[in-house]
């Protein structure tokens, strides 16, 4: 009994380091599959890096605040050339009327006490500058007509403009002249 004891004690011993025998040579193999890992880590270090350029810094964030919200709108023009004034003819019959024939300007829509002589421009000749009611400038020159009562323009001077105006008054005409000053702007 004795005999059969020892023999598996001698069996049981011999698996156990047939076991360990075994996971020894398992752990050897995977040993050398990391020496090989360990080996390609290494070849990718030694390779030549690119730099990657840093990120650009960027410029923070400035507010702005407009405050020019009722002043004109920057895209509307403001200064509207007149066509130059067709040469007036000659009324036949003796007495003042308008001429009927000709086109009528853009400014002859309005009133007189609509529009605002508001300063002078000197381009080769001097100009008037004339405020509509839509706040539009519109260039104005001597022979040009504004106003409903046929007013053309006679004189222009820094502080005021003249107009001749034509003037219906019973069942005729009369001709009278206007001075118109300029308004100051704040």
């Amino acid at each position: 009994m004795m005999l059969v004891m020892n023999f598996n004690l001698t069996i049981q011993s011999f698996i156990g380091r047939l076991l360990l025998l075994s996971l020894a040579l398992v752990l050897t193999a995977c040993d050398s599959k990391k020496d090989n890992l360990q080996n390609y880590v290494e070849e990718v270090k030694a390779r030549q890096q690119v730099d990657i350029p840093p990120i650009p810094v960027m410029k923070p964030y400035e507010k702005f605040s407009y405050s020019a919200a009722g002043l004109r709108d920057p895209f509307v023009p403001t200064v509207i050339d007149v066509p130059e004034p067709e040469p007036e003819q000659e009324v036949q019959g003796g007495g003042v009327q308008p001429n009927e024939n000709r086109m009528k300007e853009l400014l002859e829509s309005y009133s007189l006490s609509d529009l605002q002589y508001v300063g002078t421009l000197e381009q080769e000749s001097i100009w008037a500058l004339i405020r509509a009611p839509d706040s539009t400038i519109h260039r104005v020159q001597i022979g040009n007509y504004m106003g409903m009562n046929h007013g053309q323009i006679v004189e222009i001077s820094e502080t005021y403009m003249t107009l001749k105006e034509i003037v219906a008054e019973g069942n005729g005409y009369n001709e009278r002249e206007t001075t118109v000053p300029v308004v100051e702007i704040n």
